[in-house]
């Protein structure tokens, strides 16, 4: 998100900081290679409530940091034929994906096309069976922001010590 008039960085560092502090690590029993219709991502094998927890509250306890969305930013969410409850959650949140719509995920490829997708994930199945720690644990959260060339860069890591 954008950073809301009057916000700014040290203040949502401190506030990162704080939320942090409070939340445990999560342990995910294993992540799996799989396709999400146009890529492919290691996701949780099965469901990990803690993780929708964490996630849950960050966007809660952040949400004050906020920029509320451009007309623009609104209309290309919109374009991707949202659910209802999308819809509700993008108008309050600012983002379709949140509360019980997030689905944890590590993309490991950009857009492919769909004959291609399964022998990809199969192949990336392979290359990750040996790298990807099981169980694995998520015990930070981080900060980024991008840049003017699009990229992002990591700002802070907040270790999760609650």
């Amino acid at each position: 998100f954008r950073l809301a008039e009057g916000a700014g960085l040290p203040d949502l560092r401190v506030q990162m900081d704080a939320v942090a502090a409070r939340l445990a690590p999560v342990e995910i029993p294993r992540l799996i290679v799989k396709r999400l219709g146009g890529f492919v991502a290691l996701v949780p094998e099965m469901p990990v409530p803690a993780l929708a927890d964490l996630a849950a509250t960050v966007v809660e306890r952040l949400d004050s940091f906020r920029a509320p969305l451009t007309k623009a930013e609104l209309a290309r969410r919109r374009s991707s034929q949202l659910s209802p409850r999308q819809e509700a959650l993008l108008t309050q949140w600012g983002y379709p994906y949140v509360m019980e719509e997030f689905r944890f995920h590590l993309t490991l490829s950009g857009r492919v096309l769909a004959s291609d997708a399964d022998a990809l994930a199969a192949r990336l199945a392979l290359h990750f069976a040996d790298t990807v720690p099981t169980p694995f644990t998520i015990g930070d959260l981080a900060l980024v922001g991008e840049g003017e060339d699009g990229r992002f860069r990591l700002i802070h890591r907040y270790p999760l010590a609650g």
